[in-house]
């Protein structure tokens, strides 16, 4: 047995646990977005104020469009159901993030910094583009729907 043919079967074998990782990065990324979205509907009035401090057009809807969206990643990453639709709401929210809050303090999270949502992007990016795998609602439906 050559090292190729090993190499060709181990990674056939992975192929079919491919569910697994993008099932994991919508899970984290729901979990991530769920002390977010809380605490912007704890206080929307305050985060509306404070996205009129930094200059946001229509602060207080801009705070009610970024908490509803959180908010819906939060139920449809965790189902899987109409993934690429919210990543894109979702990717823009981190592009906000990044550049509105983060980017002045350049990119190191400890220093509130844009690693950690150039990373939530980079995720949703990957769902955005691989769908969000078979361990998901959008698969069932695809699966009875097929025709």
């Amino acid at each position: 047995m050559s090292i190729l043919s090993s190499y060709a079967r181990t990674a056939a074998s992975l192929e079919k646990a491919r569910a697994i990782p993008l099932l994991l990065l919508r899970l984290i990324l729901a979990y991530g977005f769920y002390t977010p979205a809380k605490m912007k509907w704890s206080d929307i009035n305050a985060i509306g104020e404070w996205f009129g401090s930094m200059h946001f057009p229509m602060p207080t809807l801009s705070a009610y469009l970024a908490a509803t969206t959180e908010a819906a990643g939060v139920v449809l990453l965790t189902l899987g159901l109409a993934t690429r639709l919210i990543t894109i709401p979702l990717m823009i929210v981190m592009l906000v993030a990044i550049f509105a809050v983060h980017w002045p303090n350049g990119f190191s999270a400890g220093d509130n910094g844009f690693e950690i949502p150039l990373y939530y992007f980079l995720m949703l990016f990957t769902l955005f583009i691989m769908g969000p795998g078979s361990i998901s609602m959008d698969e069932r439906l695809r699966r009875k729907y097929r025709n």
